[in-house]
């Protein structure tokens, strides 16, 4: 039933979530008492942006401060309390409490109330880890631009999207920097022969670049690794990953998910009555499984606090959005580089014993006769019963993020990959190609659905060619002279027919540099020999990357 008097809507956090739901909220009712109640100093500021103000890129700290109380309350209406900490829910009677700065504790009511506290960066229990910095909000940048002030050397420990962006802006303040990352290779949502350019491009840079390794603990100048090694630090970050802040909920009664989460049904509702969540503290729903996740992003927080406040006040004809699940899409920049992915990755889709086919294709942004052109690595996954689209990945120069982008809304709206091919996208050469690097990713797909090409990845080759089969090398001598696969014969694309007697396998594998002459070779073959022909996936490229990302240092 629709309320008859006007709610009181109390928003723990106003940062992304909490400050997105309340504006929201007042677009939607003049009447609502609005509260926001941020233990911070600070609401509204552009934590995405706190990386660059380091490194300097964003010189003005006050462009980082998007509201303040005031301005929300002269805008809105907001009655936003800054420095104002919940520390207690007493759910059954509707009420928060709430300690000020200056210790004093009162009880606020509420007829519906919105946690959005975010996720805290998680710093490792191990001896020194006191003067490890972290990055969260306008203090914790305002500590971080002060203490590389005189640094000439920083430890950064974690090789995600954070630490990355660190990276760089520390480098460009002169800080001489070291990635320690656990994991075997450096931004874990991708794929490590498309992680193998983003390590290439850090080093190219002068960053040391330690993955498989851990720091072991801190003294007052280094950082010591597991295997002994100290690492000069005058600074060191840690950016490993964030927790979310569920402490709140848990004393409210609110179940916590499988995932650490707060949990929420699909309208962002607690199992507590009149309890919501939204931004990194609450599970998202995976858009491709259903299983609950969590994605720690400032656009799903917004579209989600968004969400919230239409479910609040959605009653009486207002008309409510729909919460789809949640890709993860995302992007990232390293120096020259553009990193952006979407969906699924390989790795979590065999680990889930998911088939999946993979493209993998090397195109560029634009026309390549348009000065200009840079090039980039594509990464597909595929259903291969449904042709669904699972994931993508793409790493390059411009344009990459314009491609996930397509992708993602395609991945939305249930276009299948070969419908990619169809896709009517704009064209102009300094824009991009009249076959666009999204249809050339449908292009492949359809040629593999179809049977007419069947492919073999990177790290497949090796079983293919232990099991008798032959590679052949299609590319120019030149090219083969330049590196190549062993065991591989060249025979140049152009020299294929006339040479075809040299084929002497019935299992063979043809490869180019990036795949197109390689598809080209193989449709060939199968014309013209009894051999079972497979291309390469992505060509020499993608396996020198596998190879390389997967190799021992």
């Amino acid at each position: 039933m629709p309320e008859t008097t006007a709610p009181t809507i109390v928003v723990v956090g106003g940062v992304a979530g909490g400050m997105s739901a309340a504006t929201r909220l007042r677009r939607l009712s003049a009447a609502a008492k609005i509260i926001v109640l941020e233990r911070g100093e600070h609401v509204s500021f552009a934590n995405c942006g706190l990386p660059y103000y380091v490194g300097g890129l964003i010189a003005d700290r006050e462009a980082l401060l998007l509201q303040t109380p005031e301005s929300l309350a002269a805008r809105f209406d907001l009655d936003v309390r800054t420095r104002a900490e919940v520390v207690g829910v007493d759910a059954a009677q509707r009420t928060v409490t709430v300690r000020s700065a200056d210790g004093t504790e009162y009880h606020q009511a509420y007829d519906h109330l919105v946690l959005s506290p975010g996720a805290r960066p998680f710093v490792p229990p191990l001896p020194g880890a006191e003067r490890a910095l972290t990055l969260r909000d306008v203090t914790d940048v305002d500590r971080l631009a002060a203490a590389t002030t005189q640094a000439s050397t920083a430890v950064v420990v974690g090789g995600g999207f954070i630490g990355l962006e660190l990276a760089e802006n520390l480098v460009r303040r002169g800080v001489s920097v070291t990635i320690v990352e656990l994991a075997p290779q450096v931004l874990p949502p991708l794929d490590p022969e498309m992680a193998a350019p983003v390590v290439d491009e850090l080093r190219a840079h002068g960053v040391q670049v330690e993955t498989g390794r851990q720091v072991s603990r801190l003294t007052p100048t280094t950082a010591v690794l597991d295997d002994g090694r100290e690492i000069p630090a005058d600074v060191v970050i840690m950016a490993i990953g964030v927790r979310p802040e569920t402490a709140l909920a848990a004393s409210a009664g609110v179940t916590i998910g499988p995932r650490g989460g707060i949990l929420v049904d699909d309208d962002l509702r607690t199992d507590v009555p009149g309890i919501y969540a939204v931004g990194d503290a609450a599970e998202k729903r995976d858009g491709l499984t259903g299983d609950q996740t969590l994605v720690p992003l400032a656009n799903l927080a917004n579209r989600h606090g968004r969400h919230v406040a239409d479910v609040i006040l959605g009653e009486g004809g207002i008309a409510r959005t729909v919460r789809r699940g949640a890709l993860g899409t995302a992007a990232v920049g390293v120096f020259d580089l553009t990193v952006a992915a979407t969906g699924a990755n390989e790795k979590r889709l065999r680990a889930a014993g998911r088939p999946c086919r993979v493209i993998h294709t090397h195109p560029s942004n634009h026309a390549g006769y348009y000065p200009g052109a840079e090039g980039m690595s594509i990464k597909l996954l595929v259903d291969p019963d449904t042709d669904e689209i699972l994931g993508a990945q793409a790493v390059g120069g411009a344009g990459v993020d314009k491609r996930i982008d397509v992708l993602a809304t395609a991945i939305s709206a249930g276009v299948r990959a070969s419908a990619l091919a169809d896709l009517e996208l704009a064209y102009a050469p300094q824009f991009g190609s009249a076959k666009d690097p999204v249809n050339m990713l449908g292009y492949v797909a359809d040629n593999l659905r179809s049977g007419r090409t069947r492919s073999v990845q990177w790290h497949e080759l090796d079983a293919v060619l232990a099991g008798g089969g032959q590679l052949v090398d299609v590319r120019t001598p030149g090219e083969f002279a330049a590196g190549a696969i062993p065991g591989a014969v060249n025979i140049p694309l152009d020299e294929l027919r006339a040479r075809a007697h040299e084929i002497t396998a019935t299992d063979v594998v043809v490869h180019c540099q990036v795949g197109q002459r390689g598809h080209t070779a193989a449709r060939l073959l199968a014309e013209i020999t009894d051999a079972e022909v497979r291309n390469l996936d992505g060509g020499y490229r993608t396996w020198l990357a596998g190879r390389t990302a997967t190799s021992t240092p």
